[in-house]
């Protein structure tokens, strides 16, 4: 059995006396594959901050075991604060480790060509990260979060705004990130079919409403209702999850 690296219980999230969301419990174990949905203003950035530890929890216990986070944050959050090349770029992750006046050593550098291959970015090194297209800018964020070399990976919105082909190949890179490195990964989107086809588990979260558990359990219709107050339409075809609103649903 993998081991327990996150736990909440009985939390409450927010910022002051506000509370965000509350009667969050959850348990994440090595290797989890976690998706975060909900409505806007649900909570979902605020869960992220308080597992990050950028906010304390109003109320409740968060237990954290020896673990390494990499934080994607939402691209267009990032974009202007950058006139640096990819490879500047990827390398403030390792400065995160030890402060930007450290020397940088032939370690930092193998991991950042390493992180950089990975992703497919390695002939792009030397761009200035601002003429990438989204797609490129998001890989580049990735790396950057590869290399903390951490065992938690959270992606926020990480396909938001993407053309088609970006959009299913960064997804596809998010599941090798996951079979492969065996990272524990949270992916936060507004999309509920990209979540639910590629995650093991799903939080849905409202101010009102909290679910965690096995995608097979907690995505059903009336979770789903209960998150965003609509009505959806859950199916699968050839193993394949379609969610759609049911106003939207031929008859």
């Amino acid at each position: 059995m993998n081991k327990e690296i996150i736990k909440f219980t009985d939390a409450s999230i927010g910022y002051g006396k506000t509370v965000v969301a509350s009667g969050i419990n959850l348990s994440i174990v090595e290797n989890d594959f976690v998706g975060i949905v909900g409505p806007n203003g649900a909570g979902k950035t605020t869960l992220l901050k308080s597992l990050l530890g950028n906010i304390k929890l109003i109320s409740g216990n968060l237990y954290k075991d020896q673990i390494r986070f990499g934080y994607v944050p939402q691209r267009d959050t990032v974009q202007p604060l950058l006139p640096y090349t990819v490879s500047d770029v990827v390398m403030m992750g390792r400065y995160s480790l030890s402060g930007p006046f450290k020397k940088i050593s032939n370690e930092d550098k193998r991991i950042v060509e390493e992180s950089l291959a990975y992703i497919g970015m390695s002939e792009l090194k030397d761009k200035n990260y601002n003429s990438l297209s989204g797609g490129q800018r998001q890989r580049t964020l990735i790396a950057r979060a590869l290399a903390v070399e951490p065992t938690v990976l959270i992606l926020d919105e990480p396909t938001n705004g993407m053309d088609t082909p970006s959009h299913y190949s960064l997804l596809d890179l998010i599941t090798r990130l996951h079979n492969e490195k065996k990272l524990t990964i949270f992916l936060v989107s507004h999309l509920l079919t990209d979540v639910a086809n590629i995650v093991k588990k799903i939080i849905l979260i409202d101010q009102n409403y909290f679910q965690f558990g096995d995608i097979e359990e907690i995505l059903s219709e009336t979770n789903l209702r209960n998150t965003y107050s609509s009505d959806f339409h859950v199916s699968q075809i050839d193993g394949e999850y379609i969610i759609t609103p049911k106003h939207l649903k031929k008859n």
